[in-house]
C-alpha cells in the first residue's frame, strides 16, 4: 500500500481521470458540397477532437445515427453555404448535440463552435488580404497560456492525485490502528501502562508522518519520470504543507479509530468521510462550479487546501508567503483533530 499504490495511482489515474473530450463521433450533412464546405469538414476532422462517423444526405438520416449511438454530434451545412459567405459575408450551420452525456455534449459543441469560428476568421483574413483597401488593417491575435502553456490536463490532475493518495493512506491506516488493537485485545495492555494519552497518540501519529513523506517522494519521482512534471516552486514548501496535512488527517483517522468498535465500522466511517472530502475538495470539478451551500461545506475539507498548495507550487511556483491562508487553516485542522484524538481516547490506568 505504501509503495505500489502511490506508484500505480500517479502513473495510471492521470491517463483515465481526464476530462478532456476527444474522439467525438461526428455526423456530417453537407447540403452544399462546395469548396468552403469541404474545407470546413477537413478542418473539423483534422482538429484531433472529432472523427467523422457518418456522412448523411439529410438531417433525419444523421439523427438516426445519433439514436443508434454511432454519433454524438451532427454538423449540418446548409445549401448555398459558399454563396452566402461570398455575397452576404455570413452563413449559418446547424450543430445538434446528444446531451445524454451532458459534459460530452456541451464540450463537444463548444469545441465545434470554436473550430467553425476559427474557420470563419481564416476566410475573412483571406478576403482582407485580397483587398488592397483593407490590407493595412490586418492584425493577428497570439494567445499566451500561463502556468500550463501546453494545456495538458495531466499537469492539473497529478498534484491533486498526490493528495488523494496521501489522504487514502494517511487516513485509513490510522483509522484501523487503535480499533485493531481493540479487536486484538492489546488495548488493555496499553491502558495500564504509565504512558499518558498525549504521548500515546503522538506515538501513533509518527509512523504515518514518515509514511506520508515516503508516499509523496514516490509520487514526485513517478511524476518526473513518466510525465516530466517537476514543481516550479520549492520542494521544501510542499513537504512543509504535506507534513501539516498528514498530521491533521492522521489525527482525524485516530478520532475515527477511537470511536469505532470494529475494523469494519472504522473502514465504513473513514470511507464515508474521505469520499466526501475528495468530492468537496475541487479535485475533479472546480469549487466555483458547485452550489453555494457546497462551496461553504468545502471549507471544512482539509483536502481543498492541500490541493490548492500543490497545484500552485507545482504549476505557478508560489512561495510560502502566497500560501499563508492554507497554512493557517491546515494548522488549525492539525490542532483540532489531534486535540480531539487525545481527548476522545479513553485510557484507564
Amino acid at each position: 500500500m505504501v509503495i505500489i499504490m502511490p506508484f500505480m495511482a500517479v502513473l495510471i489515474f492521470p491517463l483515465v481521470a481526464n476530462f478532456e473530450i476527444k474522439n467525438i463521433n461526428l455526423a456530417v450533412v453537407d447540403n452544399d458540397k462546395s469548396t468552403y464546405s469541404q474545407q470546413l469538414i477537413q478542418k473539423v476532422s483534422s482538429s484531433g477532437y472529432f472523427r467523422i462517423s457518418d456522412v448523411s444526405d439529410s438531417y433525419p438520416q444523421a439523427l438516426r445515427s445519433v439514436e443508434l449511438n454511432k454519433s454524438d454530434i451532427i454538423l449540418e451545412i446548409p445549401p448555398h453555404f459558399e454563396r452566402d459567405m461570398a455575397k452576404e459575408k455570413s452563413a449559418s450551420v446547424l450543430i445538434a448535440a446528444n446531451a445524454v452525456n451532458g459534459t460530452k455534449g456541451g464540450l463537444g459543441s463548444s469545441y465545434l463552435a470554436g473550430i467553425i469560428g476559427d474557420f470563419s476568421s481564416n476566410i475573412r483574413s483571406e478576403w482582407i488580404t485580397a483587398s488592397d483597401r483593407f490590407s493595412s488593417g490586418r492584425f493577428e491575435i497570439s494567445p499566451q497560456f500561463w502556468y500550463n502553456p501546453r494545456l495538458l490536463y495531466t499537469y492539473f490532475m497529478v498534484p491533486a492525485l498526490m493528495v488523494m493518495v496521501l489522504a487514502m493512506l494517511c487516513g485509513f491506516l490510522p483509522a484501523l490502528n487503535i480499533v485493531g488493537e481493540k479487536a486484538n485485545g492489546t488495548i488493555e495492555q496499553m491502558n495500564v501502562t504509565p504512558v499518558n494519552k498525549f504521548t500515546f497518540i503522538l506515538s501513533k501519529l509518527l509512523p504515518y508522518w514518515i509514511i506520508g513523506f515516503v508516499v509523496l517522494t514516490i509520487c514526485f519521482i513517478v511524476a518526473w519520470i513518466f510525465y516530466g512534471l517537476v514543481p516550479e516552486g520549492s520542494l521544501a514548501t510542499i513537504y512543509l504543507f504535506a507534513a501539516l496535512f498528514v498530521l491533521s488527517f492522521s489525527g482525524f483517522g485516530l478520532v475515527i479509530s477511537n470511536y469505532a468498535n470494529t475494523l469494519q465500522q472504522a473502514m465504513f466511517m473513514m470511507f464515508f468521510f474521505v469520499l466526501t472530502f475528495i468530492l468537496m475538495s475541487g479535485l475533479y470539478t472546480p469549487i466555483a462550479n458547485m452550489p453555494q451551500w457546497a462551496q461553504y461545506l468545502s471549507n471544512f475539507s482539509p483536502l481543498k487546501y492541500i490541493i490548492i498548495v500543490l497545484r500552485q507550487v507545482y504549476l505557478k511556483g508560489s512561495s510560502f508567503s502566497e500560501l499563508i491562508l492554507p497554512f493557517a487553516v491546515l494548522s488549525g485542522f492539525a490542532v483540532f483533530f489531534n486535540g480531539w484524538a487525545v481527548i476522545s481516547y479513553r485510557k484507564s490506568s
